[in-house]
């Protein structure tokens, strides 16, 4: 088993709003918005699943298996740290 510490934790965040980001990370933060508008950073493991739903922000995050596990697919720079 891998530590978190030891795995690639990209952070994303939500700021244009956008409904859906599709992610190449099954494991990751969001962090909401930009600072001081961010929510609590927010550890979030997919599991087996293809989706995630932010508990704080509602942002869907969704897995493509095939894209690196920084890649998001809104081209808008305020979607990744």
């Amino acid at each position: 088993m891998t530590a978190v510490t030891d795995e690639i934790v990209p952070h994303f965040l939500n700021e244009p709003g956008v409904p859906v980001i599709v992610i190449g990370a099954k494991k990751f933060m969001c962090i909401g918005a930009l600072p001081p508008q961010d929510h609590p950073h927010v550890f979030c493991d997919m599991g087996d699943d293809l989706e995630y739903v932010c508990p704080y922000c509602s942002t869907l995050y969704r897995h493509n298996p095939r894209w690196r596990p920084t890649r998001r697919t809104h081209r808008n720079a305020n979607c990744t740290t």
